[in-house]
């Protein structure tokens, strides 16, 4: 007998600017989704930076897609977090319910979840093991992890639901413990995740091949006579295939209770009613997956477009600094871990590719890189996955923390950038 609990959905695009377009037309979609199939507004809570439906970028202002000649799936998007309010604190104090932690003005929408309600999280942005970015703060998997306990602890769910779309995404879940609590992951803890459908109009791409054939999936099926199992298998068939014929490895994993695959998506997120189906079914369903790169090269590929098609040859001078600008900084940041691995002895932690298991340690040393060294959350794009995997690596060598970043703050005061 199923409890009579509420549904509450928690979304959250992790980055801002035209360049990561995808990660919130993801969330849009997302919404659309939860709300079509009728879980009330009131339950689902919308984080996303919200700059580009009237972005000067966009051709069509007030129109995102997610697939190429796709719906526009703007309109009606709850705002309950937009621009500086959508930060990795928020998010947390959101999930679990603690409006008093909230930083915003205004009203203050938190999961007010209690002992028989689902939860469903959807994450998507930049990842690295252990990190997943926000606009201008960093989720580390300790502090994620550590609210799902607490909160299992407190008895605030009967049931949750994460999907998280990064980079190296299962690191911030393979340390799921809890019972009744099932994750998926975008692709294993040491693989990357892949952008697709680029679209030349608005030069960027529109979505990430998991999210595309999860929110496909999500549109093509009934929730009530569809499990999670079963598109958990849909998703591993259909994101390797796509990754595959791309010459690339993706790869979902799940996570956490096991036992919860026999339940129906409708659990979780509404029951889908006739007519939402029949307006999805009648849309081209047979979209195939293609343009995809690696999600660190689409900034570098979009500004190299931007430069070709720039007429006015003080505008394109001025793109190409900041391209240059991004390279040269890149290999700034090359030079000063070098320094940090020769200072601490640990030459090998340039190559190596550790998983993270000391998940406090590496946020620790990874804050005190980012507030001492380089502010990725300032200035992203420049800090990479392999610049970050050098600080996983000396995190899981055997170094004390303390010699971490005593070297950091030794280098940083020989490199300027």
């Amino acid at each position: 007998m199923a409890s009579k609990g509420k549904q509450w959905v928690l979304l959250a695009g992790g980055s801002k600017g035209w360049k990561d377009y995808g990660v919130q037309a993801n969330v849009c979609h997302a919404y659309q989704v939860a709300h079509q199939n009728g879980v009330p507004d009131e339950q689902i809570v919308v984080m996303m930076y919200d700059d580009i439906a009237y972005n000067q970028q966009n051709p069509i202002p007030g129109n995102i897609i997610n697939v190429p000649n796709g719906p526009n799936v703007y309109p009606g998007v709850l705002k309950d977090y937009t621009g500086e309010e959508v930060s990795a604190e928020n998010f947390l104090a959101v999930l679990r319910g603690d409006s008093a932690a909230v930083k915003k003005t205004g009203p203050k929408k938190v999961i007010q979840s209690g002992e028989n309600d689902s939860i469903f999280i959807y994450l998507s942005d930049h990842g690295n093991k252990g990190i997943f970015h926000f606009p201008n703060s960093t989720l580390y998997a300790h502090d994620l992890i550590n609210t799902v306990k607490e909160m299992s602890k407190r008895h605030k769910f009967s049931k949750m639901v994460i999907y998280l779309e990064a980079c190296c995404s299962g690191s911030m879940l393979d340390q799921l413990s809890d019972c009744n609590v099932y994750a998926v992951s975008s692709c294993k803890p040491d693989e990357y995740t892949y952008a697709c459908f680029f679209d030349k109009k608005r030069n960027t791409f529109l979505s990430d091949i998991f999210t595309f054939n999860w929110l496909h999936h999500m549109d093509t099926v009934k929730l009530t006579v569809t499990s999670f199992g079963e598109q958990f298998s849909y998703l591993l068939k259909n994101v390797n295939e796509d990754a595959r014929k791309a010459g690339v490895t993706e790869t979902p994993c799940n996570y956490g209770d096991k036992g919860m695959l026999k339940l129906m998506l409708s659990e979780f997120l509404g029951e889908s009613p006739v007519s939402v189906r029949e307006a999805y079914t009648s849309q081209p369903l047979n979209i195939q997956v293609s343009d995809v790169v690696d999600t660190t090269e689409v900034p570098l590929i979009i500004q190299e477009n931007r430069i070709k098609n720039e007429q006015d040859p003080e505008k394109r001078q001025a793109l190409e600094r900041q391209y240059d600008d991004l390279k040269r900084k890149r290999k700034t940041v090359d030079e000063a871990l070098q320094k940090i691995a020769k200072h601490t002895n640990a030459s090998q932690a340039l190559t190596e590719k550790r998983e993270v298991t000391r998940t406090y340690e590496l946020k620790t040393v990874a804050e005190h890189f980012r507030k001492t060294l380089f502010n990725w959350e300032k200035e992203p794009f420049v800090v990479t996955r392999q610049h970050l995997q050098v600080l996983v690596n000396l995190c899981e060598c055997g170094l004390e923390v303390e010699s971490i970043t005593e070297a950091i703050t030794h280098v940083s005061r020989e490199i300027t950038f």
